[in-house]
């Protein structure tokens, strides 16, 4: 009886540890991605280069970084490197990177 406990724990265990996982992703709707991207297309920002900091989702920007607002999004923007990253701005986590 004992062999067939081990396995089922185990299995708990990750799927109890993936649904951590997801829990932390950011859900961008479709919706709010077309208002960025027109919002981004009519408000050019000047590209920044940015050494040491990869633009992963996840990764954390610099206090240095200007973050630029869009209307009714609660996230913002900042051109990088040219790519356009959006961001947590309370906790500067690269919550998508759009090309």
């Amino acid at each position: 009886m004992k062999i067939h406990r081990v396995p089922a724990a185990a299995g708990l265990a990750l799927l109890a540890g993936v649904g951590v996982a997801t829990a932390d992703q950011v859900i961008i709707t479709p919706e709010q991605q077309t208002v960025v991207r027109e919002y981004v297309e009519r408000h050019p920002l000047a590209s920044i280069s940015l050494l040491g900091v990869e633009l992963n989702v996840g990764s954390t920007l610099p206090d240095t970084v200007e973050l630029h607002e869009v209307p009714d999004v609660e996230y913002r923007y900042v051109v990088v490197d040219d790519r356009t990253v959006l961001v947590d701005p309370g906790t500067r986590r690269i919550v998508q990177v759009i090309d």
